[in-house]
């Protein structure tokens, strides 16, 4: 441990992979770097960054970095007791609020890491990707926040999904370039990140928006996530006296799963559930390649995406396939190298919800609790709702964003199905909104 290290050796070992982090970015046999030459220099000089820097607090960094999440930011989150869930459900259920950080998600906790360690290593460009816009979003902030220009690439679709995050970008000074190959989501977005990248590394550092991609990103990403866990194992055992039976949030590449977990990981106790996108169905299409969910854990195979080592939702060539969700911010077809390999030995379960399911948990949240959740969390919600008599007394429910985002896509979506506790909307129909 070296001089500028605070931690104690308890804390220290509750820190799961922190010494593989420092070795290759192994997870058993996830994780490593799958990347050009050309980007070698920047992946190296980015993993020594972390090491000295987020692992050792050289310079200060962390305690800046922390500083600025609860200046800027609004940390801590609340830990919130759901007085009518808990009720309907005759169980303890406690929201951690990730929804009430500034920009409405997580994502700020990685992107305000992310943008003040390229400061600390001198680069004078940020670009990065995003799904539903809020990484982008909150990647913006950053940046006008510390003052670095900032260019984000997002998929054609996730672009008309998420219109009202794409404003929000270009009002923080952020430049939106539109990626127009594939199905034009979060994948390709990360590709064209990644081939920008290669060509600027000098200047430019790429902020990866969860634990995907090349070492040092799925450790680093989670380390600057964990501040969620962190919080909300505290506050869990000043509010309920104990620590809770489960923890259940959404997982699409991992960023708020591994942040929510990460502090969770040594209570053997304490059961962990990654909630995917089921989407429209759990079946696969290989010969369209097309897989209509994004349920990477709990239907995909070992490969290398982005990066990585990982499991993808691939066909039997290697190909990648199409995912689906009716969340933007689910729709990836990989997932975190170190969450993959605890669904592998056991430690956190895979589970899945449907759009449909996905949507009714959607409506029935925001009426009971008062609170519109990211359609990514409705996922997590809606699983509580089916399965809370196996979750046991206490459950830790992580609400990793707010559902503004989501409302254009939620009316069109809602519209046509037969979903559950949905308010009427006839009169969008009579006024020729559909």
């Amino acid at each position: 441990m070296s001089e500028t290290d605070t931690r104690t050796t308890e804390e220290m070992s509750r820190r799961p992979g922190r010494e593989r982090g420092r070795d290759d970015g192994k997870f058993g046999r996830y994780g490593g770097q799958y990347v050009p030459e050309a980007l070698m220099p920047a992946i190296e000089e980015l993993a020594d960054a972390y090491e000295r820097y987020v692992l050792d607090n050289e310079d200060g960094f962390v305690d800046e970095f922390r500083e600025r999440l609860a200046d800027f930011g609004g940390r801590p989150t609340p830990l919130q007791r759901a007085d009518r869930l808990s009720e309907r459900y005759d169980t303890e259920v406690y929201l951690k609020r990730e929804d009430l950080l500034h920009g409405g998600a997580h994502k700020l906790n990685n992107a305000l890491g992310q943008v003040l360690l390229a400061k600390y290593m001198g680069k004078d460009r940020i670009i990065a990707e995003t799904g539903a816009g809020q990484h982008g979003t909150a990647t913006a902030m950053a940046c006008a926040h510390l003052g670095m220009p900032c260019e984000v690439y997002m998929g054609r679709r996730d672009i008309n999904r998420q219109r009202p995050n794409v404003f929000r970008m270009r009002l923080n000074g952020a430049e939106v370039n539109p990626v127009t190959v594939g199905r034009g989501t979060l994948k390709e977005a990360i590709s064209e990140t990644m081939r920008d990248w290669a060509t600027n590394v000098e200047d430019s550092h790429y902020v990866i928006g969860s634990v995907v991609g090349p070492h040092p990103f799925p450790a680093m990403v989670r380390d600057f996530q964990r501040v969620i866990s962190e919080e909300a194992r505290e506050q869990i055992r000043e509010q309920a006296g104990r620590l809770p039976d489960s923890v259940l949030t959404c997982a699409g590449g991992g960023s708020n799963t591994m942040g929510v977990f990460a502090e969770f990981i040594p209570d053997d106790d304490v059961d962990l559930y990654a909630v995917e996108a089921g989407g429209s169905s759990l079946d696969v299409d290989e010969q369209e390649g097309v897989a209509p969910n994004s349920a990477t854990l709990s239907t995909g195979t070992e490969g290398v995406l982005h990066g990585s080592r990982t499991r993808i939702l691939q066909d039997r060539d290697g190909q990648i396939m199409e995912s689906h969700s009716v969340s933007a911010g689910l729709d990836y077809a990989g997932v975190g190298p170190e969450l993959a390999a605890l669904v592998d030995r056991g430690r956190v379960t895979a589970v899945n919800v449907d759009d449909d399911r996905a949507l009714e948990g959607f409506h029935r949240f925001s009426q009971l609790e008062g609170i519109i959740p990211a359609l990514e969390s409705a996922h997590a919600a809606a699983y509580v709702e089916a399965n809370h008599e196996e979750l046991g007394d206490v459950i830790l429910l992580n609400m990793s964003g707010r559902g503004d985002k989501d409302l254009e896509t939620v009316l069109e979506e809602t519209h046509g199905r037969d979903i559950e506790n949905a308010p009427e909307i006839e009169t969008f129909a009579e006024t020729g909104g559909f």
